[in-house]
């Protein structure tokens, strides 16, 4: 594939339901501690789903932000800004100097809600129409105030990452659903590869957990309805799977392209070596049956960090704990990995973190970069009873030992869109090996 502008990470930064540090997060993982409990944000007592993975116990102070200055925002914005500010520190970039105009920002962030009992109980009582038109007018005014309301445009955290680092140069948000954060990174690393930028802040934020978002997701039956066993809701690849729990957070990396983070003395954690899209081209809501598109990506990835099937160590599976996407995810890595896939470890930490939708993929890429750091594969919790149509090795219940120097992260989005990154421990040298894969 010639000569290309290596992509390293240089910093990493998350705010999860089992901890706002990447040693909380590690710890939780490791020990398959579930960060699913009661849903708190609202009153869900009359809800058929009352779960959720939610942040707790964090706030922007820990950042050095004073939260009352965000309070206007939507979740999904201060996440990102305590993931991105730990990142950048991480990297060391406000030390650095760094040319604004060369560094960007690419986000995967969704649909943000309306603080929804705000909402209800300002507009109880007015209504349209006699003498209550004045009162309802005055009401939506009050609510809607323009500039409160750009804030919940799902581009607005970039926005403010961008003016918090003089981030000057590409500035993006990927909406593609749960693909939405992976892609970010993805598109990220080829800004560096193609030269338009020298250092990006990637990831992706994101919280649906809001009577609209239940709502929808239990409407298309796509929920666990556990409600009295939180921990155990979510069974990954199990054969008593019965859907996801929504979850929520942030994860930002820091990109940079080689050259750049060795003349500035940066720590590298890891490098991007490959990333693959593809559309199934089929129905919005379900995945194609064969798992062609999700095979597609996989073979991308991998054909662009130049590696073959046997170099893989450990899969983060999408792995929503829903009956047709674990049977089909298994069917594509069948398909990319073919005699291989057998091998190869596998793990779920949805069955921990939730689905953090539009930020899976990135808080999932923290989880291998960790995954590569610390040699560990963590596992698949509250797997028990096996599937015949999920016949791989998920990892169950206990974290393993793996010398893990290639990771794939596969994401698979409402819609078609599937994504999927390899994720390396850096080595001075480029892989130059003969690429083969099965798909």
């Amino acid at each position: 594939m010639g000569m290309k502008r290596r992509v390293v990470i240089t910093g990493v930064g998350c705010v999860t339901p089992l901890g706002a540090t990447t040693e909380e997060l590690w710890q939780g993982l490791t020990a398959g501690r579930s960060g699913i409990g009661p849903l708190t944000l609202f009153d869900a007592d009359n809800f058929p789903v009352r779960i959720a993975a939610e942040v707790r116990d964090w706030d922007l102070w820990d950042v050095g932000e004073n939260p009352r200055q965000w309070e206007h925002c939507p979740r999904q914005t201060t996440f990102a800004i305590g993931a991105g500010l730990k990142a950048g520190r991480s990297a060391s970039l406000e030390t650095s100097r760094i040319d604004p105009v060369r560094m960007g920002v690419y986000l995967g962030c969704g649909e943000a809600f309306a603080d929804f009992d705000r909402f209800t109980q300002s507009i109880s009582g007015a209504t349209v129409g006699g003498d209550t038109t004045s009162e309802f007018n005055s009401t939506a005014l009050r609510i809607f105030d323009p500039h409160a309301e750009c804030e919940y445009e799902p581009n607005l955290p970039a926005s403010h990452l961008a003016s918090l680092f003089d981030a000057q140069g590409p500035n993006f948000n990927c909406i593609a659903a749960c693909v939405s954060s992976t892609q970010a990174i993805g598109e990220a690393a080829r800004l560096i590869r193609r030269d338009d930028a020298d250092v990006m802040l990637a990831g992706g934020s994101h919280s649906t957990i809001h009577p609209f978002g239940v709502t929808g997701f239990q409407r298309l039956s796509a929920l666990s309805t556990r409600n009295d066993d939180p921990a155990t809701a979510v069974r990954p690849f199990d054969r008593e799977r019965d859907g996801f729990v929504i979850g929520e957070g942030s994860a930002v990396f820091v990109l940079e392209e080689l050259e750049h983070a060795r003349r500035r003395g940066a720590e590298i954690w890891g490098e991007v070596d490959g990333y693959g899209s593809s559309q199934d081209a089929y129905r919005v809501t379900d995945t194609h049956p064969d798992g062609r598109g999700i095979a597609t990506a996989i073979g991308r990835a991998l054909y662009e960090a130049e590696l073959n099937v046997e170099d893989i160590n450990y899969i983060n599976a999408h792995g929503t704990g829903t009956v047709l996407n674990d049977k089909i995810e298994t069917l594509a890595v069948k398909r990319a990995f073919g005699r291989q896939a057998h091998s190869v470890p596998i793990s779920s930490t949805k069955s921990m973190l939730g689905h953090a939708t539009t930020a899976c993929g990135a808080i999932e890429a923290a989880v291998c970069l960790l995954a590569i750091k610390h040699g560990v594969a963590p596992p698949t919790i509250n797997y028990s009873t096996p599937d015949p149509e999920c016949d791989l090795d998920y990892i169950p219940n206990i974290a393993r030992e793996i010398d893990c120097r290639h990771v794939l992260s596969n994401s698979i989005g409402f819609g078609g869109q599937n994504a999927a990154l390899v994720l390396s421990r850096f080595d001075e040298a480029s892989s130059t090996a003969t690429v083969r894969w099965a798909a």
